[in-house]
């Protein structure tokens, strides 16, 4: 299976036509039609429901479709390394995330770097815990930057800086936006959007001290920024962390923090006995003399 050929198949699942992808790759249609067929051939299995107006993916298609975009991305990143070491401090450093405030603490480290003349360009990816994990061990990511608890055994890792705090965002006139703080017994028959990861954590359930049964559960998400859409469309509140939605004078939200208050740390982990490139270690040791100085 020939990379360039994993090209041409993403290309025709994106375009969902074989001439439209076919003028976009630069190739004859007859040419490409034949590439696919080896690539079934060889695979042993249709990836293509070929129809009148467009094509389109068979389930094996769809699971090929997820892969040879991982194989290209892992493969374009280890390009970007190997051609790294033959310049100056150059590269890419891959960093996935979830939503936290703390992030502001890589961001300066990235600045630092770049004020230095390194030409390091970063990508980032935003997901839960379960998604910047899923894609650090396939070797997608170089860090993850995960919310505590979190199981460190198969990562090393560097604690950040400060904590997130644990609270509720509710729209400015709910009710519950005249306390200051806001305890289990007052979200029991409120209507929640709650983190899908977090609530099967069991760390929200212990604090509220029910089971997740007992709970109205509105819906669940995995980033807040469309939760709190359909809070301000009051679907309910949201259980999230402090900083990560606008509250100020023109939001129509406001966050009450929990009592007894919650605070979680947060790691940023790298795989265990993985050769970082010059890049990635040039922007660990810049956070480690960042959070040494803090």
């Amino acid at each position: 299976m020939e990379l360039r050929v994993l090209r041409y198949f993403l290309a025709v699942a994106q375009e969902e036509s074989i001439s439209a992808a076919a003028d976009y790759l630069h190739l004859t249609q007859p040419t490409l039609s034949r590439q696919l067929k080896d690539l079934e051939d060889e695979l042993g299995r249709p990836l293509f429901l070929r129809g009148s107006r467009k094509v389109e993916l068979t389930e094996e298609g769809r699971l090929l479709r997820k892969r040879a975009r991982e194989i290209l991305e892992l493969t374009d990143k280890a390009q970007a390394e190997v051609r790294e070491g033959t310049q100056a401090v150059t590269g890419e450093i891959y960093i996935g995330a979830g939503e936290t405030h703390v992030m502001g603490l890589v961001a300066r480290a990235v600045r630092a770097l770049r004020e230095q003349g390194h030409r390091i360009r970063f990508r980032l990816y935003s997901g839960n815990a379960e998604d910047v994990t899923e894609r650090l061990d396939q070797g997608l990511l170089d860090f993850g930057i995960l919310i505590e608890p979190v199981d460190l055994k198969k990562y090393d890792s560097l604690r950040l800086p400060g904590t997130d705090l644990w609270g509720v965002l509710m729209p400015k006139d709910h009710p519950l936006a005249q306390e200051t703080v806001i305890r289990p017994h007052q979200l029991r028959q409120e209507p929640l959007l709650v983190s899908h990861q977090r609530l099967h954590q069991g760390q929200l359930l212990q604090w509220l001290g029910c089971d997740a049964a007992d709970l109205d559960i509105a819906a669940t998400f995995n980033l807040i920024y469309n939760a709190a859409r359909m809070v301000e469309e009051r679907v309910g509140l949201a259980l999230t962390l402090d900083r990560l939605v606008s509250t100020g004078e023109d939001s129509l939200l406001c966050f009450r923090p929990l009592e007894p208050r919650m605070e979680v740390g947060l790691d940023i982990v790298w795989k265990k006995y993985q050769t970082l490139s010059k890049a990635a270690q040039l922007f660990l040791q810049q956070l480690q003399a960042d959070f040494s100085a803090i």
